[in-house]
């Protein structure tokens, strides 16, 4: 009986702590990205994604305890179904990110363009406001314009990295000459465009979440 009990109390700060956790680790690989695509050499692409694929693994380890939290908890702050939408979507991002830096990694292009420095940028751009967002989740109920707000930006950020990546696929089969480089720039730098529509697609999440209690 007492079990039961401890099952049904609410565990708000519970759920509201790991979702910042996972929000801050989205922060650190946003950073690290910006530093792994300007390497020169090799040696640093490798110690770039190893970084970030620790942190992934963190991030990892932060999703498998949402889990659980929901299939242990009876009370959540908002709907089970949203807290895992929202901590998968979270745990996407960190996952393509790590992805891109993989591929920096393990595809060893002759140069990455500038534009991959300004993808990256507008996804670290993306997580700071996540962060905000997922801060204010713990009191949405009472302040629910100033997420919405933050979505909105979250929103903007992508849609400047949608253009600044159409810009690059342009100049890229415009101007390029060697066939096998074109495709590792493709795909690295697709990689930093998807992570951008991951953190979009959060902001939607939350925003679901304010509409749902409004």
């Amino acid at each position: 009986m007492k079990h039961l009990f401890e099952k049904m109390k609410p565990k708000e700060d519970k759920f509201f702590c790991l979702l910042h956790q996972m929000a801050e680790i989205i922060i650190a690989v946003s950073d690290q990205i910006i530093d792994c695509v300007k390497v020169s050499n090799h040696d640093d692409a490798i110690r770039f994604y190893k970084s970030i694929k620790d942190l992934e693994h963190e991030a990892d380890k932060i999703q498998n305890e949402i889990f659980e939290e929901l299939n242990n908890t009876f009370i959540t702050p908002f709907d089970r179904e949203d807290i895992n939408d929202l901590s998968a979507t979270m745990d996407d991002i960190v996952d393509l990110i790590t992805s891109c830096s993989k591929r920096i990694m393990l595809y060893n292009p002759k140069s990455i363009p500038d534009s991959a420095v300004t993808l990256a940028r507008l996804v670290r751009e993306a997580a700071g406001y996540l962060l905000e967002a997922v801060k204010e989740l713990a009191s949405f109920k009472k302040r629910p314009e100033r997420i919405k707000t933050l979505c909105a930006k979250i929103e903007e950020a992508e849609k400047k990295a949608d253009d600044v990546y159409e810009h690059f696929l342009i100049n890229l089969f415009e101007n390029g000459k060697d066939a096998v480089e074109i495709i590792k720039l493709k795909d690295i730098l697709h990689e930093l465009e998807r992570a951008s529509d991951a953190a979009q697609s959060v902001g939607k999440r939350i925003k679901t979440v304010i509409i749902k209690f409004a």
